[in-house]
């Protein structure tokens, strides 16, 4: 059963057709709206790297990981939100976030990966598990939740839905080059945050005394002018 559904409902231009005048234009073709609407391409908030699938490297048993490169290619913020068709077998990190315009993140994607059954070959089982990244325009930098998405239903957008892709971890290839450069990236990332932000006030020397420059100047005056007087 997939994680997620669609909305039932009739559509918004068949219930503008039906409270239309009789002989409008819109009563006359209301499905010409609809159709009208249908050729409008919808507008992507993010940009994916991969754009559809996730690579794993195919390892029977154990838990392996995938990443996507996730960049807001609007003008506003966006939130996003990973789900899955297995949230008790998969899970990401982040599993949501806000991005500013022209910021990027590479998520990281956890996945245990099943012995074959029925003596198939290993690389040529499908994978039924599927992920999906929907979106949110927020107004500004705000703090993550992910009840974001269920008090904003209606402006939510379905991004992508990604297909999960095996590869030979024994065998080079240019989706697995790529795969271990993401997950660097996203590991070197991680990294960075968990360090704690730098210090470029006075620097602390001896047993926690501060050395403050225009403090050593103001002691090196005075005793200067001590010197003087009693040279006098």
């Amino acid at each position: 059963m997939p994680l997620w559904g669609t909305a039932s409902g009739p559509p918004a231009a068949e219930g503008e057709a039906a409270r239309a005048p009789p002989g409008s234009s819109a009563a006359a073709g209301g499905g010409g709206v609809k159709v009208i609407r249908s050729l409008i391409p919808t507008r992507r908030r993010l940009r994916l790297d991969p754009a559809s699938k996730l690579y794993f490297p195919y390892e029977p048993g154990k838990q392996v990981r995938s990443a996507v490169k996730i960049k807001n290619i609007s003008k506003s913020h966006v939130a996003f939100k990973f789900q899955t068709t297995a949230p008790k077998s998969c899970f990401m990190r982040p599993p949501g976030g806000i991005l500013a315009p022209g910021e990027s993140i590479i998520a990281t994607v956890f996945k245990f990966v099943e012995h074959p059954e029925n003596n198939e070959k290993p690389l040529d089982q499908k994978c039924k598990v599927k992920f999906k990244i929907v979106s949110l325009k927020v107004k500004g930098p705000m703090e993550y939740v992910p009840e974001l998405f269920d008090e904003q239903k209606d402006q939510v957008a379905v991004e992508q839905i990604l297909r999960v892709v095996f590869l030979d971890a024994e065998r080079p290839s240019p989706q697995m080059d790529k795969l271990k450069r993401q997950l660097a990236e996203a590991e070197a990332a991680l990294e960075a945050r968990k360090k704690p932000p730098e210090d470029n006030g006075p620097r602390i020397v001896g047993e926690g005394l501060v050395i403050d420059e225009w403090e050593r100047r103001e002691r090196y005056l005075a005793r200067q002018q001590i010197e003087g007087v009693d040279s006098v």
